[in-house]
């Protein structure tokens, strides 16, 4: 049985797939259709926390489908923009499951996981899925993956 890590980029997926599409993300067709047949040893959400009870009732349903939810928080700068990045944490997460999964599950369009994809297929031979918005995922991350899964009919409430 193959063994699967799953790593959600939530904001990206939630930013990408209401600019492409007006829908949110259905990530319960997505657990059903990357984890069928299919060991997990992980499956990690990482997202902002604005502490908002619909933001908080979402983040219940990702770890009633199976996830683990990590909390970043929320900061809005001085400037208007904020902050709420993932990427380190991720990337970080990924590299110490790779060499305990055979597949990278990544759901995001960030072309900054390109060099991570590439890393571990060469150091620990574990091979990639990433799911994104076509039009809207980095073409040097769909080239670093071995898989590319585009989000679109089921995939979307």
């Amino acid at each position: 049985m193959e063994k699967v890590a799953i790593f959600v980029d939530v904001q990206n997926i939630y930013y990408t797939t209401r600019q492409r599409y007006q829908k949110h993300f259905n990530y319960s067709a997505f657990w059903q259709q990357a984890t069928a047949g299919k060991q997990v040893v992980a499956a990690i959400a990482y997202a902002t926390d604005r502490g908002d009870s619909k933001q908080q009732g979402f983040q219940q349903i990702l770890k009633n489908i199976g996830f683990t939810v990590k909390l970043k928080p929320y900061i809005q700068r001085r400037d208007g923009t904020s902050k709420g990045d993932w990427d380190v944490g991720i990337t970080l997460d990924v590299i110490d499951y790779a060499a305990q999964a055979d597949r990278i599950i990544l759901l995001s369009g960030d072309g900054d996981f390109e060099l991570l994809l590439q890393k571990v297929r060469n150091d620990f031979g574990t091979a990639s899925d990433v799911y994104g918005i076509h039009s809207l995922t980095a073409p040097a991350l769909i080239q670093a993956a071995d898989n590319f899964i585009a989000i679109a009919g089921a995939l979307l409430l």
